[in-house]
């Protein structure tokens, strides 16, 4: 009998704080040895000349979701986490959303449903809390934390999401009481509502002014006055998909003032801008995100952000739709009003192909960085490290192998999501993954994906250890 069932030899591994040369062998699952040579395995995979780093963890993502009356969105547990693991990720965590006046437990069981069975790797659920009722706020919030969802995102828009400055200090003091990690949706309600009112009374309504109704000042009052009712509370909280310069300079505030604030970015802000929304007939709806896409200086922004440590992780925020569907972004309101263009952009599958490649390969962030940045401190900061998010002895066997040179243009024909089209198609890239392995098993070898529906397993999350801080 062989000692290990799988062997991977000659990488060059990559961690968040290492480089070194050596085999690594799995048994089990779990990575149990480390070696400059290791034999007597089942199966051997020679990594020579590839880099050997942790599977992607991809903390935001939308899947499934309930988005609005005959809105459809374009991924299900399994063609989501299909498309994850062909672009190197090992773990998503998606969002189970509360729908307003429905039970967050009820919901999270339906949740439960749509990925049993159907998630081809492993998954973990954040919560969305959109109608904190005393119910929500002293039973359910606390016993759904005990089953392993230890963070929760609040909204400060959308009409359907939106929670008032009074609630979110309510789910903030829960959130200090439970030791759980909140993520925060940072954009002014009322301030969108009125200029999206004003752009549709001037006639301004084909999906670039989408952009213009959401100005970064928007997203920096709503990400300061997040921060004041942290700070109030003296809670951690997460500042999720910041997408310039002007959310940062609060972010950094905050930080200099000894503030627990964490912050995300996401693809969209390193390579799309406003300017993409620009496209005839409905086109410019397949960059309609929020927050927007900015423009090249706020390209700049965030990569100083990413290389100062502004930014702890970066996300696709995966939130897909179908373009040519009137259940997608033609629906046939959207030619009223961008308002109704659904909002988000496939990103699952492209997230780091386009960080490497526009980070690593250009000299902007180190490899080790990048590792951080994809893998490491989204394990760390949701409470499943060391479990996953590194290369040890102990680990799960969680591993991309990645090919530093080789060149791709992203196109739709070569993507696994269920969208139609990719916002980044033409897009080229240097660095590609060409080997997934799941908790031992590989998943996906050079493009072709090797699991099955149902291979993922629920993760019940440990409290994060950014959110024990604040007992």
């Amino acid at each position: 009998m062989a000692e290990f069932d799988l062997a991977i030899r000659n990488g060059t591994i990559i961690t968040a704080a290492d480089t070194i040369t050596c085999d690594i062998g799995i048994r089990g699952g779990r990575i149990v040895q480390l070696a400059e040579r290791i034999e007597g395995a089942a199966r051997e995979v020679d990594a020579k000349g590839l880099l050997v780093m942790p599977g992607g963890i991809d903390s935001h993502v939308h899947l499934d979701q309930e988005s609005g009356p005959e809105i459809r969105m374009a991924d299900d547990f399994e063609s989501g986490t299909r498309a994850a693991l062909a672009g190197g990720n090992t773990t998503v965590i998606a969002f189970a959303k509360q729908e307003k006046g429905k039970s967050l437990r009820a919901c999270v069981e339906a949740y439960h449903k749509k990925a049993n069975g159907k998630a081809m790797i492993d998954y973990g659920f954040h919560l969305i809390v959109s109608d904190p009722t005393p119910g929500v706020l002293n039973q359910e919030l606390p016993a759904l934390f005990q089953d392993g969802c230890t963070s929760f995102k609040v909204f400060m828009t959308y009409d359907d999401l939106v929670l008032n400055d009074r609630q979110l200090l309510e789910v903030f003091a829960v959130a200090k009481r439970e030791r759980a990690l909140v993520m925060v949706h940072a954009e002014g309600y009322d301030t969108i509502k009125f200029l999206t009112e004003k752009l549709e009374s001037e006639g301004k309504t084909a999906p670039y002014f989408h952009a213009l109704s959401r100005p970064q000042l928007i997203e920096r009052e709503a990400t300061h006055r997040a921060i004041s009712h942290a700070e109030l509370i003296d809670v951690p909280i997460m500042i999720v998909h910041v997408s310039g310069r002007e959310p940062m300079e609060q972010i950094r505030w905050a930080k200099s003032r000894g503030l627990r604030v964490y912050a995300e970015t996401c693809p969209q802000y390193i390579s799309l801008t406003a300017d993409d929304l620009k496209g005839e007939d409905l086109a410019g709806g397949k960059y309609v995100c929020s927050p927007p896409p900015r423009d090249r200086d706020s390209w700049a922004a965030i990569w100083e952000g990413l290389k100062d440590g502004t930014f702890q992780v970066f996300s696709s925020d995966h939130c897909p739709f179908y373009f040519d569907s009137e259940a997608g972004k033609k629906h046939p309101k959207a030619r009223q009003s961008f308002r109704y263009v659904p909002n988000g952009i496939p990103g699952i599958e492209t997230r780091l192909p386009i960080l490497w490649s526009e980070g690593v390969a250009k000299g902007r962030i180190s490899a080790n960085d990048f590792v951080a940045l994809t893998s490491t401190n989204h394990a760390k900061l949701y409470g499943i490290y060391p479990k996953k998010g590194t290369i040890a002895v102990g680990c799960d066997a969680d591993l991309v192998l990645w090919d530093p040179n080789r060149k791709e243009i992203i196109r739709q024909e070569i993507l696994h999501h269920g969208s139609d089209y990719t916002p980044w198609e033409g897009f080229a890239v240097t660095g590609w993954p060409v080997m997934t392995i799941a908790r031992g098993k590989i998943v996906m070898d050079d493009g072709q994906v090797l699991a099955k529906a149902g291979d993922g397993q629920f993760l019940a999350r440990d409290i994060s250890p950014y959110a024990e801080k604040a007992a």
